[in-house]
C-alpha cells in the first residue's frame, strides 16, 4: 500500500500544469492624420475656366505644402474659385495652387507675360506658320522676305531678323475644304519680345513682303544670345545697303557703285 501511494503520488506530479505565459500586446499604431486639400478631378488646360474640374481629397497632413488650398483655411474655396482661369496648364490628381490661376477680370495674356515682356501680333499667312503645326508655347524664328533692288536688276531678300521667339498664342479658324473635313488655319501669331525685339519686327512688317515663321526643335530653344537685325531700328542699314524712307515706307536697297 505504501508502494502504491508513493507511485500515484509521482504520477500526478508528472502531470503538474504548464505555467501560464503573459504576452502583454504591443501599442497600436497610431492613426495618420489627413488633410482634405483641393485637386483637379479632370485636366484642365492652359486659358480653360475653372467650373466643376475640382474636389477635395484627403492628404497626409505631413505632405502638404502651404502653397496648396485646404479646406480647413478656405472651406468656400469650390465656390470661390470657380469663373477663375488656368495660367498653366494642370492635370487630374494634381494639387490647385493659386499662383497658377487667373482671377475673374483679369487679362489672361498680361497674366501669362513675363515682367519685362511685350506681346506683339503679327500677321501670317497659313502657308507661312509651319503648315499649322506651330502652338502656343512653341518656339520660332521670324524670317523677313522682302524685294530688293540690285544694280537694277529685281530680286529679293531673305533674312531671319528674330530667333528662339517664343508664341504665346496663333489664332484658329474652323473651315471647311472640298472633301468636307474641318482644317485650322492661323492668321495671326502673338509673339513674346523684348521691348526691343517688339521694336524690330514693328519696322520689319512695313519692309517685308512676308513674314515666315520657322519652328524651333525643343533642344534648340536653350539658346541665349542670338543675333538679331537691330539693325532696323538704329539706322545705320546692313553693309552694302541704304535704307529709303518713302511715304513713311522704311525699305533697303542694294548701295549701286
Amino acid at each position: 500500500m505504501a508502494a502504491g501511494g508513493a507511485g500515484f503520488i509521482a504520477k500526478n506530479m508528472s502531470k503538474a500544469p504548464a505555467p501560464q505565459v503573459v504576452v502583454n500586446a504591443a501599442p497600436s499604431a497610431p492613426a495618420i492624420k489627413t488633410v482634405d486639400v483641393l485637386v483637379l478631378a479632370s485636366d484642365l488646360p492652359m486659358g480653360a475656366t475653372i467650373e466643376n474640374q475640382l474636389e477635395w481629397q484627403a492628404w497626409p497632413s505631413n505632405t502638404v505644402s502651404e502653397y496648396f488650398v485646404t479646406r480647413d483655411k478656405e472651406p468656400e474655396a469650390l465656390e470661390q474659385l470657380k469663373g477663375s482661369v488656368a495660367r498653366l496648364a494642370m492635370y487630374q490628381g494634381e494639387p490647385l495652387r493659386k499662383s497658377k490661376l487667373i482671377g475673374q477680370g483679369q487679362s489672361f495674356m498680361s497674366a501669362i507675360l513675363p515682367s519685362g515682356k511685350r506681346a506683339v501680333a503679327t500677321q501670317i499667312a497659313a502657308d507661312t506658320s509651319a503648315g499649322g503645326f506651330i502652338l502656343p508655347n512653341d518656339y520660332v524664328d521670324v524670317i523677313m522676305t522682302r524685294r530688293s533692288d540690285t544694280g537694277g536688276a529685281q530680286g529679293f531678300v531673305t533674312e531671319t531678323i528674330l530667333k528662339n521667339i517664343r508664341v504665346l498664342a496663333i489664332d484658329q479658324a474652323i473651315q471647311e475644304n472640298e472633301e468636307g473635313r474641318k482644317v485650322k488655319v492661323g492668321d495671326t501669331a502673338t509673339l513674346e519680345l523684348t521691348p526691343q525685339q517688339a521694336e524690330i519686327i514693328t519696322v520689319a512688317q512695313q519692309m517685308a513682303d512676308r513674314l515666315t515663321l520657322a519652328l524651333r526643335s525643343v533642344v534648340d530653344t536653350q539658346e541665349a544670345n542670338l543675333d538679331e537685325a537691330d539693325y532696323l531700328i538704329s539706322g545705320n542699314g546692313r553693309r552694302g545697303t541704304v535704307r529709303l524712307i518713302k511715304s513713311g515706307v522704311v525699305s533697303e536697297e542694294g548701295a549701286r557703285k
